[in-house]
């Protein structure tokens, strides 16, 4: 009789987000085999880079970043399910919130909304957190740094992480031209899809009636689910001007680059001589 595999050894991991950021970290250490990652998401997650986020299983059920699987969860029950599965639990906040509390090894806030909505030192035995808005020392353990530039998934474990630049990232030249925002308050329709090539002054959806306007030609790396609810200013939309259709169903290289640091501090962590201090 073959031996059923048994789940391995693993943290449990708590990830605040399941967007983008939050996909790339889960699927670096779910690749590095630590299996026991639950994610936590929005009822309605306002993600732009949809195809590389595993909050899309909180609509369809399941979620494929890259040839690994997240599905919904709705309690332990389901949460223990999936991992038994070997896939990652993605859980509603709200039904997270009702849930039996149950301390994790790690937590890795990447919400990334620029600011603390609520992480706290003292809620794991480590507790990672990506961008601005974080102290390390005092709010977590260790900040990671999510701005591009030289210090790119730096680990900080003193201090802060760079301002927030209110600058998207710079892909062939272009920044705030590449990023499609709300022009009001309002439901976002369109009926373009990720991976559609648009050119400049292409109308890519409304908002209130008001024309949402591509400023570059290129193609849609990603789009906010239509029928959402959004305010004015919001991103809703990521233009790559470089055109590849692989790059939207692919994760970034700042996506790798900070998961490949929150995989180095939880190792640091996980791997410290008893006595040792924290690096």
């Amino acid at each position: 009789m073959k031996a059923v595999a048994a789940v391995p050894v693993s943290p449990f991991i708590l990830v605040k987000g399941a967007g983008e950021m939050a996909s790339a970290v889960a699927w670096r250490l779910y690749m590095a085999n630590m299996r026991r990652i639950c994610m936590l998401d929005l009822d309605n997650p306002l993600c732009v880079r949809r195809q590389v986020s595993f909050c899309t299983a909180l609509e369809s059920g399941s979620a494929v970043v890259e040839g690994v699987e997240g599905v919904e969860a709705r309690g332990w029950g389901g949460i223990e399910a999936a991992w038994a599965a070997w896939k990652i639990a993605i859980v509603r906040t709200t039904d997270w919130e009702r849930m039996e509390a149950r301390v994790p090894d790690v937590l890795i806030d990447a919400i990334l909304a620029k600011r603390n909505l609520g992480s706290r030192k003292d809620q794991a035995g480590l507790v990672i957190a990506l961008g601005p808005g974080f102290e390390a020392g005092r709010d977590c353990h260790l900040v990671i740094e999510t701005d591009r530039g030289h210090n790119l998934g730096r680990i900080i474990a003193s201090g802060n992480a760079e301002p927030n630049t209110h600058v998207p990232g710079d892909i062939s030249g272009h920044t705030t031209a590449r990023v499609l925002r709300a022009p009001a308050a309002g439901v976002f329709e369109t009926t373009r899809n990720i991976g559609d090539r648009v050119s400049k002054d292409d109308i890519v959806g409304h908002v209130a009636g008001k024309p949402v306007t591509a400023r570059l030609d290129g193609m849609l790396r990603g789009l906010i689910r239509p029928g959402t609810a959004v305010p004015a200013g919001l991103k809703l939309g990521d233009i790559d001007p470089r055109g590849k259709r692989e790059y939207c169903d692919t994760i970034s290289d700042k996506g790798r680059a900070i998961a490949g640091a929150v995989l180095e501090g939880v190792m640091r962590h996980l791997n410290r001589p008893a006595g040792a201090p924290e690096c």
